[in-house]
């Protein structure tokens, strides 16, 4: 019988021949742990005197509360320091990025397993990865033993053909895919996204369907290991990473859904829940106190250019807030040379550091009581901007943008005429697609070497150099 992407992963990574319901313990290739979720984790793992890590990529992540707001945090940040120091895992400190874009530009690749301490880790399953998110202890216990135990999920294929019109983008096909299937449709399955729309489609955007696939209720979501996913990695440094992953023929399947691509309008999830999504006009003329455009989600290079496009000589409404978070150091490195963030401050854009910025509400872009907020993250639930009476619409950063100008729900096909955004990777040299370079990524650890063969790192202290020796 043929295999899903899943179950191939899970059958390499446990040394069986694995289907759907078959319980497996598999080799963890990466486990990752955030601000937020790593100090109970950490905890735990002191309380068992675990004082090394076996997990072969073991990182955590300073992100969520970067830099921190408030003297608590800044001891649970010392706690996490400190464990690294110890253990021999990785940091990635303040200002290096978002947990899931990170893991993509350095860590993750095809074939993997990745747990992370984060709902939206299965981001990295569009490398062809296994990733998923797991609790905190799980994730602990993953890390330092280096192995951990699944379901091999029954798998839901997502046939993706035609071309989106001008103005929609992958964030529209992922916000009407989770409306049709629910919140708890797709519990506990792996998402498999194929078809003529999905082989053309940047990794940038692929990253979009397969960072939001959990707001289905998803375990994993995962895509093909292609020519495209190849030319991403040979971006980032990492071309020996890269494996080619395909699904077999005749692979069995839960359900095959079936899109048409150029049938999808510019979706919206409405509040407080990521399904209750609607085409744009159900949503156009609802006023904006506040425009958020970043993310795990939607915080890539890609979504700046498609934003900043929309911005160029224009300005945001009067009474519109307009905050702008790159999700990597690269992210903001490349939108700095490329002039993206001169066009967002001269719109009158916030520029925020690289990080997760007000998506959790931990610090900054907090809503006032009954504000209405246009974000391009991956939840709207009550309170996730901080205040339980602010109300988040979730949308593509064309949307998002647009929305920003307008100072309302605004539909972006009414200014974007300039034809269909390439899905493919562009001619590499000047003005290639891919501009993200993580060789020096800034983590303090098991990083790899720059340019010059030295592991120097950006941004990187005399006093963190000298944590390694």
């Amino acid at each position: 019988m043929g295999k899903t992407l899943a179950e191939k992963v899970l059958s390499a990574k446990s040394g069986q021949d694995v289907h759907a319901g078959d319980i497996v313990i598999a080799k963890v290739d990466v486990a990752a742990f955030q601000d937020g979720t790593g100090p109970l984790g950490v905890r735990q793992l002191e309380k068992m005197h675990i004082t090394k890590v076996k997990a072969p990529k073991s990182i955590i992540f300073i992100d969520h509360a970067a830099p921190s707001p408030r003297k608590e945090l800044s001891n649970d940040h010392m706690l996490l320091r400190d464990f690294c120091r110890n253990t021999g895992a990785t940091l990635s400190e303040i200002g290096n990025g978002v947990i899931h874009q990170r893991l993509v530009e350095s860590f993750a690749k095809p074939g993997d397993v990745v747990i992370g301490a984060d709902s939206h880790s299965c981001t990295s399953g569009a490398l062809g990865a296994f990733a998923t998110g797991m609790g905190s202890t799980d994730v602990a216990i993953g890390m330092a033993m280096g192995k951990t135990w699944f379901k091999v999920p029954e798998t839901l294929r997502i046939e993706v053909s035609g071309k989106f019109q001008p103005g929609v983008y992958a964030k529209d096909l992922i916000l009407y895919l989770i409306g049709m299937l629910g919140a708890d449709g797709a519990t506990y399955k792996a998402l498999e996204f194929g078809g003529e729309t999905i082989a053309k489609m940047s990794m940038e955007s692929r990253f979009v369907l397969s960072n939001m696939a959990v707001e289905a209720g998803a375990k994993t979501s995962l895509i093909a290991s292609d020519k495209i996913t190849k030319e991403y990695l040979k971006s980032q440094g990492r071309i020996k990473d890269w494996q080619t992953l395909f699904p077999d023929k005749d692979a069995k399947y839960e359900r095959v859904i079936k899109i048409d691509a150029n049938k999808i309008d510019p979706q919206v999830a409405f509040p407080h829940t990521v399904d209750n999504t609607k085409p744009i006009g159900k949503a156009k003329g609802i006023k904006v106190d506040q425009v958020f455009i970043g993310t795990c989600t939607n915080g890539r290079i890609e979504d700046l250019k498609i934003a900043a496009k929309i911005f160029a000589g224009k300005k945001r409404a009067p009474q519109t807030r307009l905050i702008v978070c790159p999700a990597s150091r690269d992210v903001y490195l490349d939108a700095l040379k490329l002039g993206l963030l001169e066009t967002f401050v001269r719109a009158g854009a916030i520029i925020m550091g690289p990080g997760c910025g007000p998506c959790v509400g931990v610090h900054e872009g907090i809503l006032g009581d009954k504000e209405v907020c246009v974000s391009t993250a991956n939840r709207n639930f009550k309170g996730r901007m901080g205040n339980p009476e602010g109300f988040v619409y979730l949308a593509s950063p064309a949307v998002a943008a647009y929305s920003a100008i307008k100072g309302e729900i605004s539909d972006p096909r009414e200014i974007v005429k300039e034809g269909r955004r390439r899905q493919e990777p562009r001619q590499r040299g000047r003005g290639a697609q891919f501009l993200n370079r993580s060789k020096n990524s800034g983590e303090i650890g098991k990083g790899r070497r720059g340019r010059d063969g030295k592991k120097g790192k950006i941004g990187q202290s005399k006093t963190e150099k000298g944590r390694k020796k």
